[in-house]
């Protein structure tokens, strides 16, 4: 097997595994997507939630720093 062969093959591999993982990426995002409505379902704010998610993939400090930053921008603005 020549050297081309062997490169074309595992190209062929990794844009494969890519696109299984895009397929399964997808599938996670109906899932997340499902639950979702279900928490709406149930009378939850999804947007609120949605916000909550992010907060908790922050760390303490940038989130932190996120919220003074906001707060003296609503100052700023004169906004409650």
């Amino acid at each position: 097997m020549s050297e081309a062969t062997t490169t074309d093959d595992q190209l062929r591999l990794f844009i494969e595994r890519i696109e299984r993982m895009e397929e399964e990426k997808k599938g996670v995002g109906d899932d997340i997507r499902d639950t979702y409505n279900e928490a709406k379902s149930q009378g939850y704010d999804t947007k609120i939630m949605r916000q909550i998610v992010r907060l908790r993939k922050m760390s303490r400090n940038d989130r932190m720093e996120m919220e003074a930053i906001l707060e003296t921008y609503k100052a700023a603005l004169g906004i409650d």
